[in-house]
């Protein structure tokens, strides 16, 4: 049976939505197609019609969770207005600690791309220069003259890095995995003008 352009289109969209989750949680290698076909609540059979491999489902899905959070971002959804040190509590927080599937795709998959083909690792590459960008325009602190981006990577730096370090100590030593959220959190606040 035949479906729908529009049906196609929000399948697709499933696929991808459900991929960026389980890359994000459990990395690229780390998942396979059946797994994502299952969690988007089609068939296996079905996914060589959206994509021609699963790395072209990876770069795609990770194009999408960059979109995703550079939304957010540029629109204040993150709750954290134009209010820096918010927004690094809530970058660094427990929760987001925790919730690798629905995260930052920057600390998520950061160790995962330089594995990966080129197209995941363009698109992420892309996904990095715009999450730049958009930070250093939503937070004016991060920029000491138009187009200066040195403070925002300094910080996106920190953060990652940080929520990495944390995410990667939590199970073996919860009070060290706090103890880098609450220092990176304590160290960007410090910096002048933020």
């Amino acid at each position: 049976m035949k479906v729908s352009r529009e049906q196609a289109a929000a399948n697709r969209a499933a696929i991808v939505k459900a991929a960026g989750r389980l890359f994000r949680e459990r990395g690229f290698d780390g998942v396979g197609v059946a797994e994502i076909m299952k969690a988007a609540g089609l068939t296996h059979g079905g996914f060589y019609g959206h994509f021609a491999s699963k790395d072209a489902l990876a770069a795609e899905a990770c194009g999408k969770a960059f979109g995703d959070t550079i939304e957010r971002l540029e629109t204040g959804r993150d709750q954290a207005g134009r209010d820096l040190g918010r927004y690094v509590e809530n970058y660094l927080s427990e929760a987001h600690r925790t919730r690798r599937d629905i995260g930052c795709p920057i600390a998520a998959l950061a160790t995962e791309v330089p594995r990966q083909d080129a197209g995941i690792q363009a698109s992420y590459a892309e996904g990095i220069d715009r999450f730049i960008d958009t930070l250093a325009a939503r937070f004016p602190a991060l920029a000491a003259s138009e187009g200066d981006r040195g403070r925002a990577i300094l910080v996106i730096s920190a953060l990652v890095g940080g929520l990495a370090l944390a995410r990667a100590t939590e199970a073996s030593d919860r009070a060290l995995s706090d103890e880098i959220l609450a220092a990176v959190r304590d160290e960007i606040t410090k910096l002048p003008e933020t």
